[in-house]
């Protein structure tokens, strides 16, 4: 690195700002492809690090080992895809919508998908999990309802992210309190300053907006009882369908693969449809790769000719090969990152920050900006907890900051924020997943943007604020326990 040239402040926030120029300008005004932007986004970056005097194949190096970290994330998607298509396939997502428009009234579905996803994040820690099982199917009930889909994904996505940010299970949480250097009980109770508030006002949100309307649901009540008709008409419900998310959620919650237990549920899934809906093997491994289409009825003998419009949309879904087009949009994303990487120009913006760094709320402000900026400039979620982590400890500690208040504005900056950027993993997902695009969904994914507000006012009012307790306190609680 000695031989190479140094780049200035000016040079370093070249790549970043060009990329959310062309993000905001390219996708948001103009609707340009996302992946098309990343690219170029990448090359300048790239040109930069070839003017530093890095050579082609470190730029690729760098780029590679980048990918290699991001392999697990790509298998996880193609795995989704698979459950989806698989699940439809035997019956398990409709038997889940079945209930569900049952069981819920348009007023009620957003709450009770912010709920239900928080309730099973909670208790699995994986906000992937939750969005991939139960959020598809409530995404089911949300068509079936006519209730805004951008809604329910935002519901959806608030709710699954509750459970990541705060649940002992979760890797994120764990990770957070490791790089803070700050015990894992602590960091969760002290996320409950910027979470439980922003899970009461999602929630207040979600129950007005049912009970107005605001979210344009008009659907009569015959036409749900057609599309409840149409799924009994179709399949043979049982309560043997539930086994494959039953599977996937025993292995979030045990700590099992995820990966071996993904394609377990899929091998489970097809193994049902075969025998409870008398689907042949081909059509298990169709559903599989391709998704699963209603058309595999007509080859049974089933007449679908007058099945309402609303069944396709609904259950014309999954498979491997959907996810094809998400891998890429990452490839275009992990590209711009490890070029970025090689140019150190994240280090430099990041000590610039710390220099106009006096007071507390000032501080609390540089850790969310610098981690936001970290999550979208590496598309790393564990990067982005690391790195504002390893810079800002000392500072934390000088003004006397107990590191329990970095470990939770760097979770406030990252774990939630992640899925609300369209080009990192986590947005990738949550938007492939549930249907709906990170930009439609984002307004309403309330749980996961309010804590970015309730840290800058507790920084800067100093309510919520944990200090390290001086020497004298320290003997003082000391004695208190001898004597106890």
């Amino acid at each position: 690195m000695d031989d190479k040239k140094k780049i200035n402040l000016g040079l370093a926030i070249l790549p970043i700002a060009s990329m959310l120029l062309l993000l905001i300008i390219g996708y948001g005004q103009f609707n340009l492809r996302i992946e098309s932007l990343l690219l170029i986004s990448a090359v300048i970056a790239a040109a930069l690090a070839y003017w530093q005097g890095y050579r082609w194949d470190d730029i690729m190096d760098s780029i590679v080992a980048k990918l290699a970290k991001a392999m697990p994330v790509i298998m996880i998607l193609i795995c989704v895809g698979g459950l989806i298509g698989t699940w439809m396939f035997s019956g398990t997502i409709p038997y889940m919508v079945y209930w569900g428009l049952k069981l819920i009234s348009p007023q009620y579905i957003l709450i009770a998908a912010f709920f239900i996803t928080s309730l099973i994040s909670v208790c699995t820690g994986t906000s992937w999990g939750a969005a991939g099982t139960v959020g598809v199917a409530l995404m089911g009930v949300a068509a079936g309802l006519d209730v805004s889909l951008a809604a329910a994904a935002g519901a959806i996505v608030s709710g699954a992210y509750f459970g990541d940010k705060i649940s002992p299970l979760s890797d994120s949480t764990n990770f957070a309190a490791i790089v803070a250097e700050t015990d894992l009980y602590s960091h969760i109770q002290h996320l409950t300053y910027t979470t439980i508030p922003g899970f009461v006002l999602a929630a207040i949100v979600y129950f007005i907006v049912g009970y107005t309307d605001l979210t344009g649901s008009t659907i009569p009540p015959e036409k749900i009882t057609e599309i409840i008709q149409s799924l009994e008409s179709l399949y043979n419900f049982n309560l043997l369908l539930i086994l494959p998310p039953v599977l996937v959620l025993w292995g979030a919650i045990t700590k099992r693969p995820v990966i071996p237990t993904m394609l377990a549920a899929c091998a489970l899934a097809i193994a049902i449809g075969i025998a409870l809906q008398g689907f042949t093997l081909k059509q298990g491994f169709n559903a599989l790769i391709d998704g699963f289409n209603l058309s595999m009825f007509s080859e049974q003998g089933h007449n679908i000719t007058g099945i309402v419009s609303d069944i396709p949309r609904l259950l014309n879904r999954g498979g491997m090969s959907s996810m094809m087009g998400t891998i890429l949009l990452i490839l275009c994303a992990f590209a711009f990152a490890g070029a970025l990487t090689l140019t150190g120009a994240l280090t430099i913006i990041i000590n610039q920050l710390l220099k106009a760094v006096h007071t507390t709320g000032q501080l609390i402000a540089a850790t969310l900006t610098t981690t936001i900026v970290v999550t979208g400039a590496t598309c790393d979620g564990k990067l982005a907890l690391l790195i504002p982590a390893e810079l800002f400890k000392g500072a934390y500690h000088r003004m006397g900051l107990d590191n329990k208040n970095l470990s939770r504005t760097i979770e406030d900056g990252c774990t939630v924020i992640e899925p609300l950027l369209p080009w990192t993993s986590a947005g990738i997902y949550m938007a492939t997943t549930l249907g709906v695009s990170t930009l439609e969904l984002l307004p309403w994914a309330i749980q996961c943007y309010t804590a970015i507000f309730f840290a800058l006012i507790y920084g800067f009012t100093g309510f919520g604020i944990a200090k390290i307790p001086s020497e004298n306190s320290r003997k003082k609680k000391e004695t208190q326990r001898e004597i106890i």
